[in-house]
């Protein structure tokens, strides 16, 4: 033996090393210094010590070490849990057996809540009972343990345990989930789902790096090492974003998986159905993607995940919901580069964009813009933004989340877990100088009223209510307990709006409505005469596939009947007549009666004026604005600005005593 050997043993006995230690340092893999470090930094920080090791020395272990490093683990693992160690590159592990235990016995999300993989089952001799062997990361988890016996006691079976490290059962969960999803690629391919071909020529998204934003990487469904999970994966981003959708939705059902598309505020089938097997790793790859936490199943998450396509950055906001058959997943697009911000860009009518913008051009004061989710509230917010953008103009905002990025202004994500809420950051801004204020939404008292305090004192704020048109802003902001006299005196006007599908002007079919399908929406075929009204040539799934085989299919809207969506505003501006019906506490109906009165186009008579310009349908306008009540506010409306008939609005001469068209009596009692 040599001195250096000798003095190396000297050391390692006089630190007390572990026999592995004691071996690596004999070898001269790592010196004494080199080990103490070491083993203290993988106890400090958890880490596998023979990576620490490998950072350290700058080298990977040579395999007879690494093999021997893998025995003493298995060891201590043996000695601390009491129970048998499992080495899945020494004993034989039936990939069958395991899993057919997973999809009809032990779920796969305990598997991968608690860290453990079912391996086989044994029928025990009388009196034994038979038994399940499971390989858990920690045989002594006791939730685990309850889990598992709640499923295998009623079947009779009894529970044994193994042990098994953290890297071992990484890798045999990974190989039974790429099983799964490489049986989902075979049926892809055998329903021709090819979504490769339908992309092609497009930058891919990567998706596997869950932690890095703005990762661009090309073709990547032909990265043959890529997991079949990510593999779908990406192609159901990709598909969705290649189709221009707003909305991606994973639903478990009770005997598959369906992905639908939102597109132009319609919901729709995106890929065939996939089998419920793969449920748990889809849901499981979009939670991992989106950082969240996958052992979560029970609470609803929310989540980011950001890329670049096509070279530009989109964001998908992801919202995980537990459900009856698993978790719901919702992929919400905002692709800020493919929306043009501008007044003029959104609101087609010149009359109602002047208004519109002479409001935004006010130097303080509040005003509401209202609607349903998904309405376009945040795009006309922003277009209001853009125009008063300038190098001499202080813009501040408070959303949640941060939608666009505009240049110029000072953006602000709210935080409610720090106690950064709308109030408090809106508090914040008027420490700072503000000319323009945004606050995201508002929705309680404090917001409110904080809001209206910056417009009364010198500040132009916009926010957003949550309403079914403008007048109803009023009654909101009375439920959320705000002093009527405030609303009055801040309030400069309530912007209403819908986003309305506009007919495909490739393929819309003209025709004319029967007088009962005018009637229905405060329509004469008498006053209508000069106008050409279109239907939407929607095809079924069946005439969408005959007419791609024929070569007919309409290459503008691909047989949906309509292309685009076109927003339908209806704006309030707080008159003195409605600033006192707002001091009085006046009801809803009246303060809209009023508003109509002084000029205000409903949602109904913006959505129907858009029919007359040939750019949507009656149909749509049933779908997304008509309701009685409008119906009813317009209709009275008319009444009172000129002379119609009762029964069917026709226009009336003075000397008329009758309705020529319906013969109703001009004076009832």
């Amino acid at each position: 033996m040599t001195n250096s050997s000798s003095q190396r043993r000297a050391l390692v006995v006089q630190q007390g090393f572990s026999p592995f230690s004691t071996k690596l340092v004999q070898s001269g893999f790592v010196n004494n210094e080199q080990m103490q470090q070491a083993l203290i930094e993988s106890r400090k920080t958890g880490k596998p010590l023979i990576d620490i090791l490998a950072l350290i020395t700058g080298q990977q272990l040579p395999p007879d070490l690494l093999r021997q490093y893998k025995k003493q683990q298995l060891f201590e693992l043996k000695i601390l849990y009491g129970v048998e160690s499992l080495d899945p590159e020494i004993s034989q592990i039936n990939a069958s057996q395991l899993t057919q235990l997973i999809e009809t016995l032990i779920p796969v999300d305990i598997c991968r809540r608690y860290r453990l993989i079912p391996l086989s089952r044994t029928e025990g001799e009388p009196p034994a009972p038979p038994s399940v062997l499971v390989a858990m990361v920690n045989p002594d988890d006791l939730a685990a343990q309850d889990d598992l016996n709640r499923i295998l006691r009623p079947q009779g079976l009894v529970l044994q345990r193994m042990v098994i490290t953290a890297e071992d059962y990484q890798r045999l969960i990974s190989q039974f989930l790429d099983e799964q999803v490489e049986r989902q690629r075979q049926m892809d391919m055998e329903s021709r789902i090819d979504v490769k071909s339908d992309i092609e020529n497009l930058d891919y998204l990567d998706l596997e790096d869950q932690a890095e934003d703005d990762v661009n990487l090309d073709a990547a469904l032909e990265d043959a090492d890529a997991a079949p999970v990510i593999t779908l994966g990406n192609k159901i981003l990709a598909k969705a974003l290649q189709e221009g959708v707003s909305d991606i939705h994973i639903e478990p059902q009770e005997d598959h998986l369906r992905i639908r598309f939102r597109k132009d505020g319609v919901l729709r089938q995106g890929l065939e159905s996939l089998p419920k097997k793969i449920i748990p790793a889809v849901t499981a790859r979009f939670k991992i993607m989106a950082n969240l936490d996958i052992a979560e199943r029970r609470m609803p998450q929310d989540g980011r995940i950001r890329r670049l396509f096509d070279g530009r950055k989109v964001d998908f906001r992801v919202n995980t919901l537990p459900s009856r058959y698993g978790e719901k997943v919702v992929l919400r697009i905002l692709d800020n580069s493919a929306t043009q911000l501008g007044l003029d860009k959104l609101i087609t009518d010149d009359e109602t964009l002047h208004i519109v913008q002479e409001m935004v051009s006010r130097p303080f004061g509040l005003i509401l813009v209202t609607g349903p989710t998904g309405s376009g509230k945040t795009t006309t917010l922003y277009s209001a933004l853009a125009e008063r953008n300038d190098p001499g103009v202080n813009i501040s905002t408070a959303e949640d989340p941060i939608e666009y990025s505009l240049p110029g202004l000072t953006q602000v994500q709210v935080i409610r877990e720090k106690g950064m809420d709308f109030a408090s950051i809106l508090r914040a801004f008027l420490r700072q100088d503000p000319d323009v204020i945004l606050v995201g939404e508002t929705r309680d008292r404090e917001t409110a009223k904080t809001a209206i305090e910056a417009a009364l004192t010198g500040h132009l704020v916009l926010t957003t209510l949550h309403t079914n048109d403008a007048a109803s802003a009023i009654a909101r902001l009375d439920e959320m307990g705000v002093e009527s006299f405030m609303v009055s005196s801040s309030l400069i006007g309530v912007l209403a709006q819908r986003l309305m599908r506009r007919v495909c002007s490739e393929c819309r079919i003209a025709y004319t409505p029967s007088p009962e399908e005018l009637a229905r929406f405060g329509l004469t075929a008498s006053r209508e005469q000069d106008v050409t009204f279109y239907r939407a040539n929607t095809l079924s799934n069946e005439e969408i596939h005959q007419a791609t085989q024929n070569n007919t299919l309409c290459p503008a809207c691909k047989g949906s009947g309509y292309k685009g969506r076109s927003g339908v505003y209806e704006v309030m501006r707080v008159t003195e007549r409605i600033q006192t019906l707002i001091t009085e506490g006046a009801p809803t109906e009246r303060i809209k009666e009023a508003a109509v009165e002084e000029g205000m186009k409903t949602l109904l008579a913006y959505s129907l004026n858009l029919v007359r310009q040939g750019a949507t349908t009656l149909e749509e306008v049933e779908r997304v604005t008509f309701t009685d009540t409008g119906l009813e506010a317009e209709l009275k409306a008319r009444r009172k600005t000129s002379l119609t008939c009762r029964n069917c609005d026709a226009e009336l001469k003075q000397e008329w005593y009758e309705c020529p068209y319906c013969t109703t009596p001009r004076f009832q009692d």
